[in-house]
């Protein structure tokens, strides 16, 4: 437990029953009134965004969030099967938890596994992959970088809008928040 004048920015809190973390918060003393606190708080779990005031000196349940770099090693069934690297401890994440980020998750690639009390809660990838184009249809004589663009497909099965001039086999950097092209990698 911790008191609203205990907050920081990136603290977890347990409000009813859900993970919120705190954004930005700010006190504020009006010239009537008692002291208050405005937050800004962002859901753990969906990523949605709220804003909620507290009085000041109100008691707040805090949270402990694990956040560790960790190896995703391979698929088992439906589940998703990430290593720690200091303690080669193996941790078996669901489809559900890693969600859109197995359209750019390959093997031996570092992430990010949050997990509360041992129950992984989401998979944060970095802000770009670099990954291989395994099949786009073939460029024509005259395709420019800013003509237009065209689906590819990605060695995870992933596909993506890419410019007319790629072609299949060439390695393409990834935004992975959302599945935007990036630029072509040598």
């Amino acid at each position: 437990m911790a008191t609203t004048n205990d907050l920081k920015n990136g603290m977890v809190l347990n409000l009813e029953g859900q993970l919120w973390s705190v954004v930005e918060f700010q006190h504020v003393k009006p010239g009537k009134g008692p002291a208050f606190v405005r937050t800004k708080l962002k859901s753990v779990m969906t990523g949605k965004t709220v804003d909620k005031t507290f009085n000041a000196g109100t008691k707040v349940e805090t949270s402990n969030v694990d956040k560790r770099t960790m190896q995703y090693l391979y698929k088992d069934g439906t589940d998703f099967v990430f290593m720690d690297g200091k303690t080669y401890d193996q941790l078996h994440v669901s489809e559900t938890v890693v969600g859109s980020v197995a359209d750019y998750m390959l093997e031996n690639q570092e992430a990010i596994v949050a997990t509360h009390e041992g129950a992984p809660l989401y998979v944060e990838l970095p802000a770009s992959v670099v990954l291989e184009i395994t099949y786009t249809e073939p460029g024509l004589q005259g395709d420019r970088s800013t003509g237009g663009t065209k689906p590819a497909t990605l060695e995870t099965g992933a596909q993506i809008a890419v410019p007319l001039f790629l072609e299949t086999g060439t390695k393409v950097k990834v935004d992975t928040r959302d599945g935007s092209y990036l630029g072509r990698v040598n």
